[in-house]
């Protein structure tokens, strides 16, 4: 079964604050999206990747990434993964959809979410339990209630998901979401949880860059 994976990487990243799309910001001397390919790459399950950048910067990528497709994305992450999965090879059996902001996602998630797919899941995510205490709250910020976190779970990337049901749910798809599961929830088809990866965290803010920062120098240096 051919695998292909489609990595939205068109965000501003505004939460960063480093003034350039998130997936370009240096991270150890090479930017998210290498490190992001690489690992991609290195995880021997996937025959095809499919970028999707902002428009000014797809030549520039295509020349970094020769062996990758690289495309426009679009305004959202909807668009960007909308636009990567029409660029995706017809004969593609498994699509997996990854953050390029997770580019510490270890080798073996890929595998685990690929092989889940080929099990004859429709849908599978990587999640961890929530280990906070969570909260709700009105719109002054006052408690309203203590969720009960036992059935919650952080969701992470790669997301897989059969071709051919995530290309007809974005075919339907009315709305904008956030995130593919999402999608492919509102359509009624189910979506299998299987462990996720500390490592396989966002890089969201400063914070994070420094973590990630330090995780790759203490690997190197191993």
């Amino acid at each position: 079964m051919s695998t292909v994976a489609l990595i939205p990487a068109a965000g501003r990243g505004e939460r960063l604050g480093m003034g350039l799309p998130k997936a370009f910001v240096d991270l150890a001397g090479q930017s998210m999206l290498h490190h992001c390919v690489q690992g991609v790459l290195s995880s021997g399950v996937v025959d095809r990747v499919v970028i999707s950048v902002p428009v000014d910067l797809v030549d520039q990528v295509r020349s970094e990434f020769p062996e990758s497709t690289v495309v426009a994305g679009g305004s959202n992450r909807s668009d960007s993964v909308k636009a990567a999965l029409l660029a995706a090879p017809s004969d593609s059996e498994v699509v997996l959809v990854h953050d390029a902001a997770r580019c510490l996602t270890p080798a073996s998630l890929f595998a685990d979410v690929v092989d889940a797919v080929r099990s004859g899941a429709s849908a599978v995510v990587p999640a961890l339990p929530v280990v906070d205490t969570i909260k709700s709250v009105d719109p002054t910020g006052i408690v309203t209630g203590t969720v009960d976190r036992a059935s919650l779970r952080a969701v992470q990337t790669p997301q897989g998901f059969d071709y051919s049901v995530l290309k007809a749910a974005y075919a339907a798809a009315a709305t904008d979401f956030t995130d593919d599961a999402g999608l492919i929830e509102s359509q009624g088809i189910d979506v299998q949880t299987i462990p996720g990866d500390p490592m396989a965290f966002k890089i969201t803010t400063a914070w994070d860059l420094n973590l990630a920062t330090w995780l790759l120098t203490d690997r190197a240096h191993a």
